[in-house]
Order: C-alpha cells, then sequence, then structure tokens
C-alpha cells in the first residue's frame, strides 16, 4: 500500500514540476507581450473589425471541401467555450482573487489579436485531405517556415494534448458537477459521455461542425440568460464588483492585496485555457471554413475570443461574486477568503452562486450547462487531435491507426471522469502550455505574412470588393488551396 502510495505520489510530484516549469513567468510575459505587440502591428484589429465580425458569420456558405465560416466559428467557440467558463474561472478566483477575472479580460482583449493572427495563417495554408479542408499550425509551420521537424513537434505535441491530456479535464467537470447534482456516479457518467461520442466523432468534420451549430447557440445563450437574471437581480452591486476586481487585479483591495501575483498568474493561464488564443488550437477549426479571404476567418476568431471571456467568463464571474460563493487560497494551504469550507474550487462554485438565488434549480443547470458545454469541447480537441494526426500520415489514413488514436481519446475521457479535479487540471495545463510556447513562437516568425493578408484585405474593402484572396499576388508560396 505504501509503495503504491508513494509511486502515485511520485507522478503527481512529476506532473506539477512540469506544470510549474512549462507555466514559469517566461510563458506569461510571452501571451501578453505577443498579444500587445499584435495588436499595435495590426492597429487594434479586434475594435476596428467590429462590425465585420458580426457581418461575417452569415455571408458565406459551405461547400464539398470546407464547412461555411459561421460552422466554423460555431466549432472555434466550442473548443473556446467549456470547463474553463465555469470551473476555469471559479479556480482562477480561487487561486487569484477577484482581481483575476481583470486579468482574464485582459488576456481576452490583447489575445483576439493574436487569434486574429494564428486563424489568418491557418487559412493561407490550409490543405485537402479526404475531401475536407485541414489545416493549423503544424501546417503553417511546415508551409511557412519551411522547418518540417518543428511542425512535426508541434503536430505529436497536439495529438498528446488534445487526446490524451485536455479531455480529462472536461469530463472530470461533467462528472464532479454531474455527482454534486444528481448523485451519479462518476465512471458512469464517464461512459454515457463516451457513448454519444462515438455516435458523432465516427464520422467527419462536418458532423462535428453541424452538432457545434446547434448546441453552442443553445449552451452559451442559455447560461448567459441565466447570468443576466443574477447580474439584474444584484444590478445594486455591479459597481462595487468591478471596483473590487480591479482594485484586486493591482493589490489595492487589502484582503488580496498579497496575491498580485498569483491573480495575474492565474487570471492569465485560466484566460488563455478559456479563450484559447495563441494556444494553436483554434486555427484548425478556422482552416476548415471555406471562404474567399483568410482575413474574414480571423476576425470571426477574434470575436469568438470575445463571445468566450468577455461574456461567458464574466458572466460566471460576476454569479460567483455577487452572492460570496468562493474561497480564495492564501498559497500556503490556508485562505484569505472562505465562504464554502471543504468545497474544492471548480464547478462546485459556480453550483453554490445559483443555488443562493434558485435553491432548486442551481445544481442541476450548472450539471447541463457544464455537460453541453463540456461535450462540445470535447469533440473540439478530437477534430483538432485527428487534423494533427492526418498531418503526420502524409499518404492514406489507415483505419487501425485512426482508430487507435479513437480508443486512446476515449480511454482519456473516461479517466478523467474518475480521476481527481486536481490532477485532471494540472494535465490539462501541460498541454496548454506545451501547445502553447510552440504555436507562439511560429506566430511570431510568420507575422509578416499575416500581416500583408490584413492589409489585402483592408485594400479589396477600401476599393468596395469582396475581398478574394490571391497568394501569388502577395509573394506568399506553398499554397494549396488558393
Amino acid at each position: 500500500m505504501n509503495e503504491t502510495l508513494s509511486v502515485a505520489e511520485f507522478f503527481e510530484k512529476l506532473i506539477l514540476t512540469a506544470n510549474n516549469l512549462i507555466w514559469s513567468n517566461a510563458l506569461i510575459v510571452l501571451c501578453i507581450g505577443t498579444g500587445i505587440y499584435f495588436s499595435i502591428r495590426t492597429k487594434f484589429v479586434q475594435v476596428r473589425f467590429m462590425k465585420d465580425m458580426i457581418k461575417q458569420l452569415f455571408t458565406e456558405g459551405s461547400t464539398d471541401k470546407g464547412v461555411s465560416p459561421f460552422q466554423a466559428f460555431t466549432i472555434a467557440i466550442a473548443g473556446r467555450v467549456g470547463t474553463g467558463n465555469i470551473a476555469g474561472v471559479a479556480t482562477a478566483i480561487a487561486m487569484g482573487g477577484p482581481g483575476a477575472v481583470f486579468w482574464m479580460w485582459t488576456i481576452a482583449f490583447l489575445g483576439s489579436s493574436t487569434a486574429f493572427i494564428e486563424a489568418v495563417l491557418g487559412q493561407i495554408y490550409k490543405v485537402e485531405k479526404n475531401g475536407n479542408y485541414r489545416g493549423g499550425p503544424a501546417y503553417y509551420i511546415e508551409r511557412g517556415i519551411g522547418k518540417k521537424w518543428y511542425a512535426a513537434l508541434f503536430a505529436v505535441c497536439t495529438i498528446v494534448a488534445c487526446a490524451l491530456f485536455l479531455p480529462g479535464v472536461q469530463s472530470n467537470s461533467i462528472a464532479q458537477s454531474m455527482n454534486s447534482a444528481f448523485g451519479f456516479d462518476k465512471l458512469w457518467v464517464g461512459l454515457a459521455v463516451v457513448f454519444f461520442l462515438i455516435l458523432i466523432i465516427i464520422g467527419d468534420v462536418k458532423r462535428i461542425g453541424k452538432f457545434s451549430e446547434l448546441a453552442v447557440p443553445f449552451m452559451a445563450g442559455a447560461y448567459i440568460l441565466m447570468a443576466l437574471v443574477i447580474i439584474g437581480l444584484n444590478i445594486e452591486q455591479l459597481p462595487a464588483m468591478l471596483k473590487l476586481i480591479i482594485s484586486s487585479a493591482f493589490g489595492a483591495e487589502a484582503t488580496f492585496g498579497g496575491i498580485v501575483g498569483s491573480a495575474i498568474a492565474w487570471g492569465v493561464k485560466r484566460g488563455i485555457y478559456s479563450n484559447e488564443a495563441g494556444q494553436g488550437t483554434a486555427p484548425h477549426a478556422a482552416a476548415a471554413a471555406a471562404t474567399t479571404h483568410p482575413a474574414k476567418q480571423g476576425i470571426l476568431q477574434a470575436f469568438s475570443v470575445y463571445i468566450d471571456t468577455l461574456f461567458v467568463c464574466t458572466a460566471t464571474a460576476l454569479m460567483i461574486l455577487f452572492t460570496g460563493m468562493y474561497n480564495v487560497s492564501d498559497g500556503n494551504g490556508g485562505f484569505l477568503y472562505q465562504n464554502l469550507p471543504g468545497v474544492e474550487e471548480g464547478p462546485l462554485f459556480t453550483q453554490a452562486a445559483i443555488s443562493a438565488h434558485f435553491p432548486a434549480l442551481g445544481h442541476g443547470f450548472v450539471a447541463f450547462a457544464l455537460l453541453f458545454f463540456a461535450f462540445t469541447t470535447i469533440l473540439a480537441y478530437y477534430f483538432i487531435a485527428e487534423s494533427n494526426l492526418y498531418y503526420l500520415r502524409k499518404k492514406k489514413m489507415h483505419p487501425p491507426v485512426l482508430w487507435t488514436l479513437r480508443i486512446l481519446f476515449l480511454i482519456s475521457v473516461v479517466f478523467g471522469a474518475v480521476t481527481t479535479g486536481g490532477n485532471a487540471w494540472a494535465l490539462g495545463d501541460i498541454g496548454v502550455g506545451l501547445m502553447a510556447w510552440l504555436n507562439l513562437i511560429a506566430v511570431l516568425i510568420l507575422q509578416k505574412k499575416a500581416l500583408i493578408t490584413l492589409k489585402d484585405y483592408e485594400e479589396q474593402k477600401k476599393a468596395g470588393k469582396d475581398p478574394v484572396f490571391e497568394p501569388e499576388k502577395l509573394g506568399i508560396k506553398n499554397t494549396s488551396e488558393w
């Protein structure tokens, strides 16, 4: 028994060490710095094209090879809007205090420019595989930078992250919330999720796109509506809550003044986990779209960051803060603020917050919201993992290889449902961090091609044209679908 315990402790220590190494201050600075840099270089594209963000959702349809821009948008939203919006926000507050919310806003605003750049690159270098558009960092690293080893490294890291590490975070939150709300056994919850995943993933990207197109607007709309009701019931507290968030972010609030570093670190970490800007996952969805110009998908992906963090994450944060249903760690095993003794940070904070206003509804509502949020995110992870497997398999994909990926993916979903929340989140953070390091370096190297594409889009718009991309005229080589 002691030997088994020591092995478990060894692996937990190994995961913690890897997590701390990957998520050092260097990565946090890189994420924020890249967002500031791209915001300046694009002249704040995330602000200037606000009107186009809405318009581009419905101007083009799908083709035989690609999903519609709206479907690509919902696939990306499915990846962005997930456990991070409910459990991730609660974790950020628990570890960094209310000030972490401000830094989530910051990384979302700055990161939307990064999301624009990576989505444009995904579109420029997309390819056709088995009748569908595929793309992502591995493709633009190889075709844009010319480093096949670097592209293969990203593909391998992404397959490991999206097939083995990240699904467990989502299934863990589903199982935890279902167990809390209805007493369902976590193993059976995990197996039920796997059953419904099988029904959808044994198809192609269009099936994932169609499901996301229906599920994402419904789940996000219902959740935001609930948040608006609770915000409306507490509207007089809104100025005080905003003041608490901002003052805590800069150490001006007495209770949380000593954890400013944690507020920044956890705000950025959970912000990126939630909105995925710069992480390298969203370009896979962007590349799957049929469009006449890469900048159109870039604009939509910048918008999806706003939807994720500025709307959904803020809604969760305000519900938790209004009701006071949260704990804040002092980083040394104690608490700076504790209103939920013995309650683990995560979806249980949000369930308690909604239950404070609607006792008969709160736990069940959050459980079902998480089911939709996390399920569509798991689907997005599968799509990303499969896209990178297609990249590594230059020739025809053999069924045994694809089924090996699917089986490992489904096993990770079940494992995540039954493991502890701490282990699930730690593994997920490692996956996010690995992809972010590799992708951010790549987009900084390839930025000129994305900026040239943006300039071309703007010039055609000013000339009254519907922009059409012609890479040869812009000196962009190694494209195959334009």
